[in-house]
């Protein structure tokens, strides 16, 4: 059975120049599979659309510089996989015709009807030569959207039912996941609808067929249609590291995080004592990030591999580094997170990664080294300053993006710890600033510290349970797991945003616990069964 799928309607009316020549643009030229993004207009005949006569599609009304931008977005939303998206037509009709798709961008869409694009669904692999189509007149001609239905239709050629949305009861209220959160992070399924959002990753959630029915959006892609992942461009391990050298005081590295276990490692040397500066940027089109699939994580360690620092700002996909070293051996691990809104599950993509070296006189001190901890919902800390000249001001500092610091306190000269209830939410970035009576000023090492008390976290609502179902409000995806005080499972599974009813008949009178965890956190609570 052929199944047609469609993606969210949406009917805006544009009009356009069409372009004269589209240009060549490929992916991952060494790719035997094919999606090919064809722009210029084509003829549909002998398909399993062509219940009525052949298919007369026009031309986009798109000039090559949208057509770039759309090309660049959807083979970013692919990247991570060993497949060429590419607007060559020779790259289509020389692939296999088993592991090849053309999806149509066309202004025609009267022969189907209103809707921003139609598929059927697992066609990549019939070996007919049936496309998949964007309509992209009822699309204004908005390169975003053009995009986003692109990448949602060919996933469904790939096998991809729709991510889809479900209440508490389970009764489905969308058949499109339209995500949650706003800005730069704003996140929503590539399979659901993600015209409105920044950030569209694939997902693993509920799909058309019910809220018990998890879709793994990487499984089906990678399952069984003559391809998988790409190979791994860098190694992830200290031993296989790749060494990185400074060049006129600067290296770049081009990367490509394939997998969520992926964690692309570099060695570098510090010639002397001097400043690190590092710039982490994901894969974008434009400001703010736009198209990157890529939540970017960046640690920095010693030649110890004794973990120096974590850099991952919470409202934004791309990390910076700025600190002072001390010549010798260093490692970079770079890696796809989650944050508040996306789930670490698909955070993949392509990256870029500048440092530069510029020498420093030596510190006046032996020893700058600050540590924090969580106590409750206070975040406390204590350093050491070891130096030959004396401290006149030093200033605990915080910053919430991980480029620009603020006060949190300007403490005695003598003092060495300080406790305090923060009043931000996520991950916040600690660093002292401290300056010597010989002028100098110098930053300690950057210390990340979660404000647990203001993060949003699945929570049960009620903990006295008289019936079999428990309801849990939680912010995003978390899994979950209930078990008694013997370590026993008694259930377990996955929370999607919202109030959620869990069933467990299995339950009897007595204590319980539930743990709720993501791929950074777990949260454990008591429920009792009475």
């Amino acid at each position: 059975m052929k199944n047609i799928f469609l993606p969210v309607l949406f009917l805006l009316l544009g009009i356009g120049t069409a372009n004269a020549q589209v240009p060549a643009l490929s992916s991952y030229p060494s790719a035997t599979a094919v999606l090919f993004l064809d722009f210029d207009g084509h003829t549909v005949d002998g398909t399993s659309w062509n219940m009525s006569g052949p298919i007369y599609c026009a031309p986009a009304a798109l000039d090559n510089s949208q057509i770039t931008t759309i090309f660049n977005r959807v083979a970013e939303d692919y990247r991570p996989f060993n497949i060429n998206i590419t607007t060559d037509s020779t790259k289509y009709l020389a692939a296999n015709a088993f592991k090849r798709m053309r999806l149509i961008v066309t202004p025609t869409y009267q022969w189907y009807g209103a809707s921003g694009g139609v598929a059927f669904v697992g066609s990549f692999t019939w070996g007919d030569d049936t496309p998949c189509f964007v309509f992209s007149g009822l699309l204004n001609n908005n390169v975003k959207n053009i995009a986003e239905a692109a990448a949602h239709e060919a996933g469904h050629t790939l096998g991809l039912y729709h991510q889809s949305s479900y209440d508490a009861n389970c009764v489905k209220t969308s058949d499109y996941n339209a995500g949650t959160g706003t800005g730069e992070i704003g996140w929503a399924p590539i399979m659901g609808v993600g015209y409105y959002q920044n950030l569209t990753l694939w997902n693993n959630g509920p799909n058309s067929f019910g809220c018990t029915n998890y879709q793994s959006d990487l499984s089906v892609i990678t399952g069984g249609n003559g391809f998988t992942y790409r190979t791994d461009d860098y190694a992830n391990t200290f031993g296989s590291a790749t060494s990185t050298s400074f060049t006129n005081n600067q290296f770049e590295i081009n990367g490509v995080v394939e997998q969520s276990n992926d964690g692309d490692l570099f060695r570098f040397v510090m010639p002397a004592f001097g400043r690190l500066q590092l710039s982490a940027i994901p894969y974008n089109v434009g400001t703010g990030s736009a198209g990157s699939n890529l939540d970017m994580q960046v640690t920095l360690y010693n030649a110890a591999t004794t973990q120096i620092s974590v850099y991952n700002p919470g409202t934004l996909l791309s990390s910076v580094a700025d600190t002072l070293l001390n010549a010798g051996t260093y490692y970079i691990r770079v890696e796809g997170k989650g944050n508040i809104y996306a789930p670490n599950y698909a955070s993949l993509g392509s990256y870029a990664l500048a440092g530069s070296f510029s020498a420093a006189d030596p510190l006046p001190l032996r020893q700058l080294s600050l540590q924090g901890q969580l106590s409750g919902e206070r975040h406390q800390f204590n350093w050491i300053i070891d130096a030959d000249e004396a401290v006149i001001s030093q200033v605990l500092e915080v910053s919430t993006d991980g480029s620009s610091f603020a006060p949190v306190t300007a403490s005695g000269v003598a003092a060495r710890n300080y406790s305090y209830k923060p009043y931000a939410s996520g991950s916040l970035q600690y660093r002292l600033n401290v300056v010597f009576d010989n002028g100098r000023q110098y930053f300690s090492n950057i210390v990340t510290l979660r404000n647990t008390a203001n993060t949003p976290k699945p929570r049960v609502i009620g903990n006295l349970i008289e019936s079999n179902t428990i309801s849990v409000v939680s912010p995003g995806s978390y899994d979950y797991m209930i078990y008694d005080l013997n370590g026993k499972t008694m259930t377990r599974g996955i929370l999607v945003t919202g109030i959620n009813t869990i069933v467990s008949n299995a339950l009897k009178n007595g204590l319980y616990m539930i743990r709720f965890s993501n791929e950074s956190q777990q949260w454990t609570e008591k429920i009792i069964r009475q």
